[in-house]
């Protein structure tokens, strides 16, 4: 499977995001700059510039500040005075601070959610991993890895836990952030079919399962990182 096509500096970013669409709001740039992100689209350090992205998007610098802000707050964008913002690029050290977060996070969110389960949400959450999955086999990388930080976000709702679920928010593109920098090796377990086994847990009303299961799917993805 090819590698997600990285842009290495702001010059790309009009033809990379801008799709046309002009006069967006800040709430509609922001989940198409934040899918960027996890389909590795944009290279860890990437230099946002507020003019670029004004341009990008048809909108002016006020719209992409906010944007940049909200990216900011979750840590998933460097910004300083008098600096253009760039996408943050973790040190290894940071690196392991973020998985070891996350691993906190979703390792109690799991808990929560296996209290709540539902059909209805068991539905959404095997229809997220029916898309990932077909993205993967037909070869679209950048997209199956979109599906599966969305599939992490959406279990995090069914947590009903908001804290958790904002922070798990700023793990998730951190993660591939840090996937992006530190991959060594293909994962030869697919990611959709660990979601599954969870869903699966999580139907089941096996909550020590889907933690195990849970413990195993992170495990597999720092297992790819070299961090030394």
């Amino acid at each position: 499977m090819n590698a997600c096509p990285a842009t290495p500096s702001a010059i790309a970013l009009p033809a990379l995001l801008a799709a046309g669409e002009q006069r967006l709001s800040a709430d509609e740039i922001y989940p198409r700059l934040f899918d960027a992100i996890l389909e590795q689209r944009l290279a860890p350090g990437t230099a946002l510039t507020e003019q670029a992205l004004g341009q990008a998007f048809g909108v002016s610098r006020t719209v992409i500040r906010r944007v940049l802000g909200r990216l900011s707050d979750q840590q998933v964008v460097v910004q300083r005075p008098a600096h253009t913002a760039r996408l943050a690029a973790p040190d290894p050290q940071q690196a392991r601070q973020v998985l070891s977060a996350r691993r906190l996070a979703e390792t109690t969110l799991i808990g929560l959610a296996a209290r709540r389960t539902s059909a209805p949400r068991i539905r959404q959450l095997r229809e997220l991993i029916a898309r990932e999955r077909k993205h993967h086999e037909q070869g679209h990388r950048c997209t199956a890895i979109r599906l599966g930080g969305e599939f992490h976000l959406k279990l995090a709702e069914m947590a009903d836990n908001a804290p958790l679920t904002r922070f798990l928010n700023g793990l998730v593109p951190m993660t591939s952030l840090i996937i992006a920098q530190y991959e060594t090796q293909p994962c030869e377990h697919c990611a959709w079919q660990e979601h599954a086994a969870l869903v699966d847990a999580l139907e089941d009303g096996d909550s020590e399962a889907a933690l195990q299961l849970m413990h195993q799917h992170l495990d597999r993805i720092e297992a790819k990182l070299s961090l030394d």
